[in-house]
């Protein structure tokens, strides 16, 4: 099979809530633990992978049921001092996903539907511990559970217009690229972030106050950045800097 580029991962990735009780390959995991490991640095960030995370996950109180035999994980965290962190954790986690979907692994970002206190985390009192990703190998077609799940909670995909405003008619790179965030995952699937073409200048922002708004726009911007090959400025109103 032709490997999976990074547009075809956008369009495939789907939030994966079943997982097989099947370790992760060993060139998978040396291949996460190398993109963990170049974010880390990168980002100045201190992403780190669980081969076990079951005991955060394990019963309906700390799942609410909603997830089901998970085995590895990945925990987004940061020096607590970055104003960005959140930010960070978005963008670099989803670029992870991205990664992981192209290996053929499921994975599903989790902010509250877990255990925070399980003695699996071990967060430095300079740290803050945003959320986590869950990955690993899954079913070929989605259960039940989780078709429900996507239908309740992401509904009907929101129209293009809604996630940009330009002052004249944009470039078709720039398109491609919201194109892209509109398949974004988000918290709730809030998507409450927006994306400006004015001047031929690019910005991105989010006035969402909620705990994972900046995460949302991390991973945003990722999608954005994969499609259309450049950067942001981290913070809203972040620039956009063609490659």
């Amino acid at each position: 099979m032709e490997k999976m580029n990074m547009l075809e991962a956008i369009c495939s990735r789907r939030s994966r809530r079943s997982y097989l009780d099947i370790p992760i390959e060993p060139d998978k995991m040396e291949t996460l633990l190398i993109l963990i490991n170049r974010y880390n640095e990168e980002g100045n960030l201190s992403m780190q992978f669980v081969e076990n995370g079951s005991n955060a996950f394990n019963g309906l109180k700390k799942s609410y049921g909603l997830f089901g035999h998970v085995r590895s994980i990945i925990m987004l965290k940061g020096k607590s001092d970055d104003p960005h962190v959140k930010e960070k954790c978005g963008y670099y986690g989803e670029l992870i996903v991205l990664q992981a979907t192209r290996m053929g692994l499921g994975t599903c970002w989790v902010g509250a539907s877990f255990d925070r206190q399980s003695n699996i985390f071990n967060i430095p009192p300079d740290e803050e511990f945003v959320c986590v990703i869950t990955i690993g190998h899954v079913a070929q077609e989605s259960g039940f559970r989780e078709n429900l799940i996507r239908k309740v909670v992401h509904g009907k995909a929101k129209p293009l217009e809604y996630f940009y405003t330009a002052d004249s008619t944009p470039p078709q790179w720039f398109l491609e690229g919201i194109q892209s965030v509109q398949s974004a995952p988000s918290a709730v699937n809030r998507q409450k972030y927006h994306f400006y073409y004015k001047d031929g200048v690019v910005r991105a922002r989010t006035n969402d106050n909620a705990p994972f708004g900046m995460v949302d726009l991390g991973i945003a911007k990722a999608h954005f950045s994969v499609i259309a090959g450049g950067s942001f400025d981290w913070g809203n109103d972040g620039c956009y800097m063609p490659a």
